[in-house]
């Protein structure tokens, strides 16, 4: 048997996706309890937000986004993607930001990095990170997190580099330096992600890709 450890998972997109698809779930729900002990029968609501929910949460839009072919793969991805892979992560610390989670790994020819808030990481406290206004999951804010390291802020600034005229080049490069930035042993991976940038990186001779994206979950695997 293959068992999952869950680093991440994001209520948040989880929660809207749920919406979307017409689900009775919501992140927190009143739960009746009926107990019968032939001397007292008592019913009472009490609010449940456990692992265990989460997870079935999770679960019920991976599958409906499989069903709606919306889910690709790396080397082809679709508005989401799917992948297994050896992965380097962690927080993305400069000064007192700590609010970036940022992993990275590469297939073949293919750069793949995740970003999110530090908040989804399993174990976080909610305030722990102390981030900005804009969530780490949407495209903006995920770059000003990278932009924080210096090399990568050269690349926006740098004019010389042709980088500063093209955005999108400049941010394939940022999530590039990114990933290869990261220390620490490599762990193996899967995760479903939304798609947020993919194109072939501008700093490579080889013909490498880069594919930006915000999971929905990242766990480790066997």
């Amino acid at each position: 048997m293959e068992y999952r450890f869950y680093l991440y998972i994001s209520d948040d997109k989880v929660d809207m996706l749920l919406s979307q698809l017409g689900s009775s779930f919501t992140r927190r729900r009143t739960t009746g309890i009926g107990v019968d002990l032939k001397i007292v029968n008592a019913t009472w609501g009490m609010e449940s937000s456990t692992d265990a929910d989460r997870i079935r949460r999770l679960g019920k839009v991976l599958r409906r986004l499989d069903r709606s072919g919306d889910v690709g793969s790396v080397d082809a991805p679709g508005p989401f993607f799917r992948g297994r892979l050896p992965m380097r992560w962690g927080a993305l610390a400069h000064e007192d930001d700590m609010s970036l989670v940022f992993f990275g790994g590469r297939v073949g020819r293919t750069v793949v990095g995740l970003g999110g808030s530090t908040h989804h990481v399993q174990g976080s406290s909610p305030d722990a990170a102390g981030g900005p206004a804009l969530a780490r999951s949407v495209l903006p804010s995920l770059l000003d997190g990278l932009r924080l390291d210096p090399r990568i802020a050269s690349l926006f600034a740098d004019a010389g580099s042709g980088a500063a005229d093209d955005p999108d080049s400049a941010a394939l490069q940022a999530v590039r330096v990114a990933a290869d930035g990261l220390r620490g042993p490599a762990q193996t991976v899967e995760f479903v992600a939304k798609r947020l940038l993919h194109g072939p990186d501008p700093g490579a001779e080889d013909g490498s890709t880069v594919l930006l994206g915000s999971p929905l979950y990242v766990a480790l695997v066997d």
